[in-house]
């Protein structure tokens, strides 16, 4: 953690501000924190936290075109969003979205007179530079080693989980926790949208979510068709969730399972799926955004996760989460060590150009006893 100094630390960069300081007269908040759905669903207490200190603030999150429609009419934390213009490293830009200038986005920013700027969006090489020309009287956030200072910064380390990062920011500020689990309030809206595709149930409902962007992190489809047919063994309906980019792959799961099984792809939008998932009595998914949704809406959840980004983003709790782990660190075609990219004094280049699934060790029969342990399943449960 960086600590005040009065001489400065080597290359004349000014040294941060005391920590835990509240600002004084905070009419206006701006938060930069614009990339996917499970990094957003992480930063939320530290929303909170800043709700609760500074509760006559408007807190104006920097985000993507989803966020605000996320956010239009949910009560949270969130008193509005701004959408910050796609740039390398903030946000890709969305199908047939109209180009846009940071320097103009700025401009315009810089005229809501921003008291307290927040840079909650990893390491700062890219959104510093954003959260310093808000132009606002205090900035705080997190600082790489290669990343400019804010007023009031902590170093960021790789290794942390992301709610623990995220709320030591806030810190900063003099924002302590006001929680550790990350809400997501479900609105009548989200419900009706749900109830209009879903219908109502005819008997207990469960999901998985066997898609993610990223391949590495994606559990064989075959392993999600096992634990879909045991599941409609026991009794319950049982939804599979995807994209449309994941239509393959949820197509996959379905013809594996061998038993009926409900495909969803692309036919909620995001507050549709909320609310699915929060009248589900279980979700069963990868480390990805829909399992983060899940959790934040209540729902129990069991994740496969690849060991790292399980320290990183596994749920804090274990009351209704059960995160299983893959322990493989080495590409499983040709063997590279995938950790010296972080740990930079260990053998090996840490990169391969392979996507294979790095979780794919993981037995069926593992997720299936912790769904069973969180449906309170003894064997087979009467339909």
């Amino acid at each position: 953690m960086a600590t005040p100094s009065t001489s400065g630390p080597p290359g004349g960069v000014a040294a941060p501000a005391a920590l835990g300081d509240r600002v004084p007269d905070v009419a206006r908040i701006a938060v930069l924190r614009a990339n996917a759905l499970g990094d957003f669903i992480f930063i939320l207490p530290a929303l909170e936290a800043l709700r609760a200190a500074y509760p006559q603030a408007e807190i104006v999150l920097l985000g993507a075109p989803w966020h605000a429609q996320l956010w239009r009419d949910r009560p949270g934390p969130v008193d509005r969003v701004l959408v910050v213009p796609p740039a390398p490293g903030i946000r890709e830009p969305g199908a047939g979205e109209p180009e846009s200038s940071m320097a103009d986005f700025l401009a315009a920013a810089r005229a809501e007179r921003f008291d307290l700027a927040v840079q909650l969006h990893g390491g700062g090489g890219n959104s510093n530079p954003i959260v310093g020309g808000l132009g606002a009287r205090v900035t705080a956030g997190l600082r790489a080693e290669d990343a400019p200072p804010l007023d009031r910064w902590i170093r960021y380390v790789y290794y942390q989980h992301e709610v623990l990062r995220y709320l030591e920011v806030v810190g900063l500020v003099g924002a302590p926790p006001a929680g550790i689990v990350p809400t997501l309030a479900v609105t009548d809206a989200d419900r009706a949208e749900a109830d209009a595709v879903l219908g109502p149930p005819g008997r207990p409902r469960v999901a998985l979510h066997p898609g993610a962007t990223d391949t590495r992190r994606r559990w064989p489809a075959e392993r999600f068709a096992e634990v879909a047919r045991a599941l409609a063994g026991d009794g319950y309906e049982v939804l599979v969730t995807g994209t449309p980019a994941e239509r393959d792959v949820v197509d996959r799961v379905v013809a594996a399972a061998g038993v009926p099984v409900r495909p969803l792809v692309g036919a909620l939008g995001l507050g549709g799926l909320a609310a699915c998932y929060a009248g589900c009595a279980l979700v069963v998914s990868n480390d990805t955004g829909p399992l983060h949704l899940a959790a934040a809406v209540g729902t129990a959840t069991v994740g496969v996760y690849w060991i790292g980004n399980l320290i990183n983003g596994g749920h804090l709790l274990r009351g209704r989460h059960r995160p299983i782990a893959s322990w493989t660190v080495r590409c499983p075609v040709c063997g590279v060590d995938c950790t010296p990219g972080i740990y930079p004094h260990r053998p090996g280049d840490g990169e391969c150009p392979h996507r294979d699934s790095f979780v794919a060790d993981v037995p069926a029969i593992e997720v299936l006893e912790a769904a069973h342990d969180l449906l309170g399943v003894q064997g087979r449960a009467p339909c």
